[in-house]
C-alpha cells in the first residue's frame, strides 16, 4: 500500500482534486494539456466522461481512488506520459493500450488513418475487401484501427520487436479484430506472409534524425523506444527506402502506399520514392506540416 504521509490533496472533494492537479502541475505544461489530463484521468478511475465531471464536482470519492490521483500527480511531475500511467489511450475509436516498448500514437497517426479509410471507400469495392499491410506496426494501432474500419479486409502487420507485438497481439484481442502480426527486419529480409500481393501498404516507421533529439521532450526520450523512433543522420531515410522496394513488388497495380514521414524531409522521400517508379502526393497534417505521401505505381 503506498504510503499516504506526503499527500497534499486537500480533500477528497472533486473540485478540490481538480484544483490540486492544476496547481502541483502548473508551470510544467500548458493550461491545455492540464484540463486534458484532469478529463483522462477521471475517465481512467471513475468511468467519467466530461459532462458527468461537471454534474459530480461536489461529489466524494473514495480514498483508494484519491491515491491514484495522487501518484499519477507524482508521475506526470516526473514526465511521465499520461498514457502510460493509464495504461491506454484511443485511437480511431478503438482502445489502444501502451507501454514503454511502443510509440504511443499519435493524433497526426489518427489523422493519416482516418484520411486512408476515406481513400478507400472512395475506391471500387474490392478496395474495402482486399489485403492491407501495416509495417512497423508497434502498437497494432493502425492495422487495428483499419481492421475495425473494414471487417471484410485481411489485415497484416510485422514488426521488428518482439515485445511490441505481443502488445499488438493484445490489442487486437481487446478491440476484438483480427489481425496477422508477423516479425521481420524490413531492412534485412522480407517478411514471410501468407498474402503476397497487397490493396494497401502503410507505415509509421522511424524517421527523426539523431540531430533532432535535442529538440524533444523529455516524456518521449525518457519513456518511448529509441528503435520505433530515431535513424542516422547519414541515412534518414533508409526505412522509407526499404519500404519502398518492397511495395515495388507487392502492391497492386492500383494499390495505396500511405507513409507517415519526417515534417522537414517530405520533398527527399518524395524524391526517392520517384526514383523508384512511384507517383507521389505530399500531404500536411492539421498543424500545416509535411507529414505524410500518398504512392501509387506508375503505370
Amino acid at each position: 500500500m503506498p504510503n499516504t504521509t506526503h499527500m497534499r490533496i486537500p480533500s477528497n472533494r472533486v473540485r478540490d482534486i481538480e484544483r490540486y492537479i492544476r496547481t502541483e502541475l502548473d508551470g510544467k505544461y500548458p493550461e491545455g494539456e492540464l484540463r486534458m489530463f484532469t478529463l483522462m484521468l477521471f475517465e481512467a478511475y471513475l468511468g467519467w466522461d466530461t459532462a458527468q465531471l461537471l454534474l459530480h464536482r461536489d461529489d466524494t470519492i473514495n480514498q483508494s481512488d484519491l491515491l491514484k490521483f495522487h501518484w499519477a500527480v507524482e508521475e506526470l511531475k516526473q514526465c511521465r506520459p499520461i498514457q502510460h500511467i493509464i495504461g491506454h489511450t484511443h485511437f480511431c475509436n478503438c482502445q489502444i493500450a501502451v507501454s514503454p516498448d511502443v510509440l504511443i500514437p499519435r493524433p497526426e497517426t489518427e489523422e493519416i488513418v482516418t484520411a486512408t479509410a476515406n481513400l478507400l471507400r472512395k475506391k471500387e469495392p474490392t478496395a474495402q475487401t482486399g489485403n492491407y499491410l501495416d509495417l512497423c506496426t508497434g502498437s497494432g494501432c493502425i492495422a487495428i484501427a483499419l481492421a475495425k474500419e473494414f471487417p471484410e479486409a485481411r489485415v497484416y502487420a510485422v514488426d521488428l520487436s518482439a515485445e511490441a507485438l505481443a502488445l499488438a497481439r493484445k490489442n487486437a484481442e481487446r478491440n476484438h479484430v483480427e489481425v496477422t502480426f508477423s516479425q521481420a527486419d524490413l531492412l534485412e529480409r522480407e517478411p514471410l506472409l501468407p498474402c503476397t500481393a497487397f490493396d494497401l501498404i502503410i507505415s509509421n516507421p522511424p524517421y527523426i534524425r539523431d540531430c533532432e533529439r535535442s529538440g524533444m521532450e523529455r516524456n518521449v526520450l525518457d519513456y518511448e523506444p529509441a528503435l520505433a523512433l530515431f535513424v542516422p543522420d547519414n541515412d534518414p531515410l533508409k526505412f522509407y527506402r526499404a519500404i519502398g522496394h518492397y511495395a515495388q513488388r507487392h502492391l497492386t497495380g492500383n494499390g495505396l502506399l500511405i507513409l507517415e514521414i519526417n515534417e522537414h524531409l517530405g520533398p527527399e522521400t518524395c524524391q526517392l520514392l520517384q526514383a523508384l517508379g512511384f507517383e507521389t502526393h505530399l500531404q500536411q497534417d492539421f498543424r500545416g506540416k509535411d507529414r505524410s505521401i500518398i504512392a501509387t505505381l506508375q503505370p
